[in-house]
Parts: C-alpha cells; sequence; structure tokens
C-alpha cells in the first residue's frame, strides 16, 4: 500500500492548485490568452490524475508540477508581460522589461525531475552522466517544442493581440533563444539542485524499491 500520509499531501496539493486555477479564470486579461497559456498545464494535471493509481510519482515530482502549473495560470491570468509583481521589480531595478516569462522559462527546469522519475523507474537507466545528460536533452527538446507551438500560434492567428500576449516577447527578438537558454540553465540547476532528494525519495517508496539507481 501506498503511505497514506503522501497521499494526504499529494490531495493538499491538488486543492491548492485548483484554487489557484478557480481564481486564474475570473476576469483574466483575455479569455483566449488565458486558455492558450493555461492549456497544456490542464492538460498535464489531467494525465497526472488520471494515472495518479496506476503510476504515482514521488511528492517532489507533485510539488514540482503543481509550482509549474501555477505559474502558468499566473501567466494566464495577467499575461506573462503584466505580472504585478514582476512589474514592481521591473520599476524598483530598472529593467527594460517585465521578466516573470523569463523567470517562467528558468523555473520550467525544475520539470527535469520529472523526466528523470519516469526515465529511472520506466527504462534500464540508473544514475549518472548518460541520466543527466539524456534528462537535459529530453527537457531542452520540450523548450524548444513550446516554442515552435508558439511560432505556430502567432502564424495561425496572424499575430493577434492575443497571440502577441502569448508570445510576450516584449520586442525582444532574442526571446526565443533567451527563453531556451533559461530552460537550460533550470534543468541543470535543478538536477544538480534536487537529485539526491530525489533519490531519497525514490528509495521510500513502497510500491518500487531502489537499490544504487537500479530496479530489483
Amino acid at each position: 500500500m501506498v503511505n497514506d500520509k503522501n497521499t494526504k499531501v499529494h490531495f493538499f496539493i491538488l486543492l491548492v492548485v485548483l484554487a489557484v486555477f478557480i481564481w486564474s479564470v475570473i476576469k483574466p486579461a483575455g479569455y483566449l490568452t488565458w486558455a492558450m497559456e493555461v492549456a497544456p498545464a490542464v492538460v498535464g494535471l489531467t494525465i497526472v490524475i488520471a494515472i495518479y493509481n496506476k503510476f504515482r510519482l514521488t511528492t517532489l515530482s507533485y510539488i514540482i508540477i503543481a509550482i509549474l502549473a501555477i505559474i502558468m495560470f499566473v501567466g494566464g491570468h495577467y499575461t506573462y508581460s503584466r505580472v504585478p509583481l514582476f512589474d514592481w521589480v521591473k520599476d524598483v531595478f530598472n529593467f527594460n522589461r517585465n521578466h516573470y516569462d523569463r523567470f517562467g522559462h528558468l523555473i520550467k527546469g525544475l520539470f527535469a525531475i520529472v523526466i528523470r522519475e519516469i526515465l529511472l523507474r520506466k527504462t534500464p537507466l540508473s544514475q549518472g552522466s548518460w541520466l543527466f545528460g539524456i534528462v537535459t536533452s529530453i527537457s531542452l527538446s520540450i523548450a524548444a517544442l513550446y516554442e515552435i507551438i508558439e511560432w505556430l500560434v502567432s502564424k495561425i492567428t496572424k499575430g493577434g493581440k492575443a497571440a502577441k500576449d502569448f508570445l510576450g516577447t516584449q520586442g525582444s527578438i532574442w526571446d526565443t533563444q533567451w527563453d531556451m537558454s533559461l530552460a537550460l540553465v533550470g534543468t541543470i540547476l535543478a538536477l544538480l539542485i534536487f537529485s539526491k532528494l530525489h533519490d531519497s525519495q525514490l528509495k521510500n517508496l513502497s510500491y518500487k524499491k531502489y537499490s544504487n539507481g537500479k530496479k530489483n
């Protein structure tokens, strides 16, 4: 049986995410932009909830998924270029743009831990340089795919206001490169900082035992 205490923690995390989602949908800056921004989070959360009893992740992975979903919900509510806290930071430090979008891409590097968990539990890979490299490559590929989706949305909508808010380039011709670079940096930092904690949680899973990163 899975630790009942963990189940309660996971349920609490879900309630927090749902609360932010409800707040996000109330009078957003624009409903079309909101839908485009939050769609990936809604799809991801739906999958995670649907497979919860069949493939339960570590609490660390659920916390990361919750953080990423909340970032998207906040960005969807205000649009990434108009999040008030980062407008305040912009004014205080005399930045030339609202950096919530770039902060979001940096934090999205945390998803590397979720990728790491799936690979460790579903493939013969074990801890080491190969795992680090493959997780980093997948994470960067996802970041690149997201940029391609943004470009396609812009083309399909012919650069309308909703598309411009969705892209959130704020006039930077290097916005795509910045986004992918920050996702790469976030991925490397996440793996360096959280891998040991992640390994300890994997070892404590009552339904999946590990020894030196290998499944027994």
